[in-house]
């Protein structure tokens, strides 16, 4: 029989000890001999040195393990909002998903973003309530917090014991067990504690959660409902079906308890992802299989996160293709590929995210390798189009669109002899990162556009630590957008190289939106050839990107081309030149207007800290909009203009003596004062 294959992701609001559940799986499963904390730089999933040194993880980690005879991956996804593309890329290639919810803190604004993600994706997700070693920390209100804020009922399926003030065990409802470390520290069942003193107590409480999980379970199953009505035992195994269909259904989630700093509560969870979470899905015929990540190693290249479609054998893998286990940063070769697995992959050509790759029988296709297979590649493009098709069955994320580069800053090398090596580096880091995007300048520089200085920060370090590039940063700016005030135009340019001559007759007005249209006369869509209108089109929408001011990219724009000549011969560039040229004369400064991004800043922090923390956001032009407290914590919302928030986590942490927990989101643009 073929061994189940589970894909999940833990997802969680920064700080909600993401990372450190990670690791205590992977110690429950046997994988690593000691969990390693965040804390000390040591936690096996957290392997670039940023992540070590700033304590968050960045990439989505990957790791593999075996549970009860199944077999699983998971991806320990950022919790930093810099780094919501890895959160997204990762939902691609999932079955179901762990989100972390800390009880310290309660849902936060990540973790609600990141419920809503799993939910739009259609991901299984399991609740996982964090960090009740603390006894001042109540799973009660942790749990009521959750459905107020989340809207679903969790169904806690694992409640925490304590002892003079320590947790001590965990109460298994669906097997009505108590679980105990051993001397390991590894989570057992304590097979004589039914005799301890307390037991009916705990007995009484296991009791009460196992008859709520039936009275739940009983919405979704008829004969549970039919013995609950009789007043008749549910058994486990009945109660598991009926749990299996509540866990699929959008108004409940199935939800344990537990520390992941102390090891409890992590022998159910893991039990738990095998028993409700889907199996992996059909996947079409032909289909070796698609890519939902890419990677850089020095020493190795580039690498492609890949979920396999079929079952291979090595002999019968593609020529040029490697596959191997990717375990945090290391690189385990493996000998055959199995239908649903995820795998790290080395090919013979350059890949793409969201890229399909199929197999073709011999004969049908060119391009037929050794093995008697060839080979085409089909981009599905889940970085760049709305809807397009995940390799789990659903809907995937528009993510080049839901992360849009807030900050620019310029780039210049260190060393001119090195632009060809650092042109092809950012390029690679941008095709591994779609929500970072790189802006070529005809001075020999480069604008790097980021979601944020987090983000920045890494990528600048990533390229000295893994490409050697050597390069002069400027300091980040707003990338503001430019939008047209009036009509106008028409404009005309001519571009002359040789023999080659262009010209060009063009206008331009403003639209509703952030999109651009691009109207061609009748005449020169009769007669010019694909490729010239292509690239008209391509420059257009280039020039843009640059904007008239510097400040950001021209938005909300129709150009009107009513003429374009051309002679025979005439190359890409020259169009470009031509185009770019004409958008300079058509378009002045005197007719845009800027308009600035400004952030909801969502915040929380002790009461005490509640006056400086607003009184810091207002000097920063903020405007509050929302005020709550429950005594202890202060919470607000405040719009923020993005320009005033650089260095925001160095001051409120100052502010706040390292206490404030916030994150932020664009909320829109407004017209810049004059």
């Amino acid at each position: 029989m073929k061994q189940p294959i589970r894909n999940i992701a833990i997802l969680a609001h920064v700080d909600a000890g993401k990372t450190t559940l990670s690791e205590r799986i992977l110690f429950a499963a046997g994988e690593i001999h000691r969990p390693g904390r965040v804390e000390d730089g040591l936690a096996t999933m957290d392997y670039m040195p940023e992540e070590k040194e700033r304590g968050i993880t960045i990439e989505s980690g990957v790791a593999h393990f075996e549970w009860k005879n199944t077999w699983f991956n998971f991806i320990d996804t950022p919790g930093h909002v810099d780094f919501g593309a890895e959160v997204d890329m990762a939902l691609t290639a999932v079955e179901g998903a762990v989100l972390v919810v800390s009880a310290a803190s309660g849902v936060e604004t990540q973790t609600l973003a990141s419920f809503r993600k799993l939910r739009e994706s259609r991901v299984r997700t399991i609740l996982f309530v964090n960090k009740l070693d603390n006894p001042d920390y109540s799973l009660d209100e942790t749990l009521i917090n959750i459905e107020e804020t989340l809207g679903v009922r969790p169904v806690l399926m694992s409640v925490p014991q304590f002892k003079n003030g320590k947790m001590c065990a965990m109460l298994d409802v669906l097997s009505q067990s108590r679980l105990v470390h051993s001397e390991s520290g590894a989570e057992v069942l304590d097979d004589g504690w039914e005799s301890d003193a307390g037991a009916a107590e705990e007995r009484a409480l296991l009791k009460k959660y196992y008859v709520e999980a039936v009275e739940f379970a009983s919405n979704f199953d008829d004969e549970i409902l039919s013995l609950a009505l009789d007043n008749k035992p549910v058994p486990p195994k009945m109660l598991l079906r009926g749990l299996k269909s509540l866990a699929a259904s959008d108004e409940y989630v199935i939800c344990y308890a537990g520390s992941a700093l102390e090891g409890f509560g992590i022998r159910s969870l893991v039990t738990a992802l095998s028993f409700f979470l889907p199996e992996v899905p059909t996947f079409g015929a032909g289909e070796l299989g698609q890519v939902v990540r890419l990677r850089h190693f020095r020493g190795v290249g580039e690498i492609s996160l890949f979920r396999s479609h079929v079952d291979l054998l090595r002999r019968d893998w593609p020529a040029g293709f490697e596959f191997s286990r990717l375990k945090a940063n290391m690189l385990l070769p493996v000998d055959e590929i199995r239908s649903g697995d995820i795998y790290a992959m080395v090919s013979p050509f350059e890949t793409e995210l969201g890229q399909v790759i199929y197999l073709d029988e011999r004969g049908e296709s060119a391009g037929q390798d050794a093995t008697g297979t060839s080979l085409r590649a089909e981009r599905k493009a889940i970085s760049n189009a709305v809807g397009s098709a995940a390799p789990n069955g659903n809907a995937a994320p528009s993510i080049s669109e839901n992360y849009l580069p807030l900050l620019q800053t310029r780039v210049e090398c260190v060393r001119t002899e090195d632009y060809a090596h650092v042109e092809r580096s950012l390029s690679v880091l941008a095709r591994m990162d779609p929500s970072f995007r790189v802006q070529k300048d005809d001075g020999g520089f480069w604008y790097l556009h980021t979601v944020g200085e987090v983000q920045l920060d890494v990528l600048l370090a990533r390229l000295k630590r893994e490409f050697g590039c050597e390069v002069r940063a400027g300091s980040p700016e707003v990338r503001w957008q430019e939008r047209l005030c009036r009509a106008v135009g028409p404009a005309e340019n001519t571009f002359q190289i040789g023999p080659h001559k262009m010209s060009i007759s063009i206008s331009a007005s403003p639209l509703e939106g952030d999109a651009h249209d691009i109207r061609l006369s009748a005449e020169f869509m009769e007669s010019a050839p694909r490729e010239i209108l292509a690239g008209v089109r391509s420059a257009l929408l280039e020039s843009t990107e640059v904007g008239v001011l510097g400040k950001g990219p021209l938005v909300g724009v129709r150009f009107e081309v009513h003429r374009f000549e051309w002679t025979e011969g005439a190359l890409p560039p020259m169009i470009k030149k031509c185009c770019a040229d004409a958008v300079a004369k058509l378009v002045k400064p005197a007719d845009v207007q800027l308009y600035e991004p400004v952030m909801e800043l969502s915040l929380e922090c002790p009461v005490n800290f509640a006056g400086l923390v607003t009184g810091d956001i207002q000097a920063r032009e903020g405007k509050v909009k929302e005020i709550e407290g429950d005594g202890k914590t202060h919470f607000l919302k405040a719009d923020v203009p993005l320009r005033k928030i650089f260095g925001y986590a160095t001051g409120v942490r100052s502010i706040s003596k390292g206490t404030a927990l916030y994150s932020m989101k664009l909320l829109g643009y407004r017209a810049a004062a004059v």
